[in-house]
């Protein structure tokens, strides 16, 4: 009977092993199918927002003028209706697809917060749930203020500014104005609402490294010259390429950094 049970060790401890391969890949496999149903419910909402945003594109479009109509009113001084330029005969119509699929993708941040957090909450102990959540609604809040910074200060700035080269008749020269194209306003504005957006995200980030115990808030303020250089380098990489959008975005997001070291002193674990 021994030599009996000692042949059939090794067959047993096989089948112990493959057992414990197949419990772990039926939950791994759960993971999948649950990730797989929440991406189909986030590029769900995308669509739908895209729609949405589709039937209203001009609506939409004509609102994201009236910064660059304010502006042109007040550096040429008059009460003329503002006029865009499309040099393609489909430029507009492919614009207008664009800033649907951008308006989609903004209408699909909450979808998508929603989704994260409910994947990853069953792993999550109760605290670790209270201090997970509140980020959740903090990053769509902030890129809603990046957002409102770029309708109302930074484009209605940049285009004054833009205006502002713009050379009347003369004796001694040709008339200069600025023709706009469609596109290319569309483009100013989704890159620096995208750009604005996801740097007001700074403070978010910090304080999640803060809990994790990567970093302290006396690690930050010790290498805030670093952080300068990398946040004007920032800038001047994701913004149009004007000086005027790049000094705003560094000098906001420096503040950001201070005021998200203020906040990792409330996150970080104590000694």
């Amino acid at each position: 009977m021994s030599k009996s049970k000692a042949k059939d060790a090794p067959r047993l401890e096989h089948e112990d092993a493959d057992d414990e391969v197949e419990a772990s890949r039926a939950p791994l496999m759960d993971h999948l199918v649950e990730l797989r149903t929440r991406l189909i419910r986030l590029v769900a909402a995308v669509i739908i927002g895209f729609i949405v945003c589709f039937i209203f594109a001009e609506t939409i479009y004509n609102v994201l003028l009236i910064p660059f109509e304010e502006a042109a009113a007040r550096v040429r001084g008059e009460d003329l209706q503002l006029e865009l330029i499309f040099t393609a005969p489909l430029e507009f119509f492919f614009a207008k697809v664009k800033l649907a699929l951008f308006g989609g993708l903004i209408l699909a941040i909450p979808v998508f917060a929603y989704e994260i957090y409910s994947f990853v909450a069953p792993g999550l102990y109760k605290n670790e749930k209270k201090a997970f959540a509140p980020f959740l609604i903090g990053a769509p809040a902030l890129f809603a203020a990046g957002a409102a910074l770029v309708y109302f200060f930074v484009l209605p700035f940049v285009m004054r500014f833009a205006l502002g080269q713009e050379q009347p008749a003369t004796g001694d020269g040709p008339s200069i104005q600025l023709l706009t194209r469609v596109s290319d306003y569309l483009d100013l504005v989704t890159t620096l609402i995208l750009a604005f957006g996801i740097s007001f995200q700074l403070p978010i980030l910090l304080m999640l490294l803060a809990m994790a115990g990567i970093v302290t808030s006396k690690q930050l303020v010790n290498f805030w010259k670093f952080a300068l250089v990398g946040i004007f380098g920032f800038a001047a990489f994701v913004t149009p390429p004007d000086p005027i959008s790049q000094i705003i975005l560094g000098s906001v997001l420096m503040a950001l950094y201070g005021l998200a070291i203020i906040g990792v002193k409330f996150v970080e674990p104590k000694d």
